[in-house]
């Protein structure tokens, strides 16, 4: 029988790297190697600079595993924040809809903190489509290919109490100054949110009025630079806006009201 793997040893290449938290790597990559192969391979694609998550297939969000695969986006930690929001404004029974879900950890944790609610997402992205509908199958949520709201079934206009809307919000000129593992190994459509990052907000915005249930409410993360230009693109759609910063999160969501 071979000997354990040596976990030094392996956060000595992470480490050489470039990896900061190379122990904490190490042995996670370790516990998720069935043979020394797929450890060997493990360390080599980590080393090279693809992101631990998708390395291993999964991440932590909020208290749950999400499957993560090869160029889909990996859900933030300050993203944990949006969710306490829609978890503060949710009802049992909620209907809820996960726009540009990604992975669906958005929509799968508001779903595991929120009794009874009805999930539904969406992405353009097929891959990310794919991991979406394996994170909320044991939720019962749904999931839906395609543009934004096009892609959704006609049934959810003025039925949606929560509208979780993560969008791409980076200006595609500071694409270029992202960390290497996003720039290189997310899909572009996840990050560019066009000449001043508000691009895909604006048509979530101008047409959530027409999906959200009385007194619904849009939530979107932003940076705290563009918070006011969304709250005023949320007041033009005739939602009643409200920022919101968590020191403690690094984060900043924007929530809109449509009215009762």
């Amino acid at each position: 029988m071979p000997p354990p793997p040596d976990v030094t040893a392996v956060a000595a290449t992470l480490r050489r790297a470039g990896c900061v938290f190379a122990e904490d790597e190490a042995r996670l990559l370790i516990d998720a190697g069935r043979t020394p192969g797929d450890l060997a391979d493990s360390v080599r694609r980590r080393a090279a600079g693809e992101p631990l998550e998708h390395v291993l297939g999964w991440t932590e969000f909020r208290g749950l595993r999400i499957h993560v695969a090869p160029g889909v986006f990996v859900p933030r930690r300050r993203s944990e924040f949006l969710v306490d929001r829609a978890v503060a404004l949710a009802v049992p029974g909620a209907v809820v809809v996960d726009l540009c879900c990604g992975s669906g950890a958005l929509g799968a944790a508001v779903a595991a903190a929120v009794a009874e609610v009805e999930l539904h997402a969406a992405d353009l992205d097929p891959a990310a489509v794919q991991c979406a509908r394996r994170n909320l199958a044991a939720l019962g949520g749904h999931v839906y290919e395609g543009d934004l709201y096009d892609a959704l079934p006609a049934g959810l206009r003025g039925r949606v109490h929560l509208l979780l809307a993560n969008v791409p919000y980076v200006p595609t000129s500071d694409l270029a100054l992202l960390p290497a593992d996003a720039r290189e190994h997310e899909a572009r459509i996840a990050l560019d949110g066009g000449a001043d990052g508000l691009d895909v907000l604006r048509r979530v915005a101008v047409a959530a009025g027409r999906w959200l249930a009385p007194g619904g409410h849009l939530l979107v993360e932003s940076s705290e630079q563009q918070a006011d230009g969304i709250a005023a693109c949320f007041d033009r759609s005739g939602l009643a806006p409200q920022v919101v910063h968590s020191d403690d999160d690094f984060a900043t969501v924007v929530v809109g009201t449509a009215p009762r």
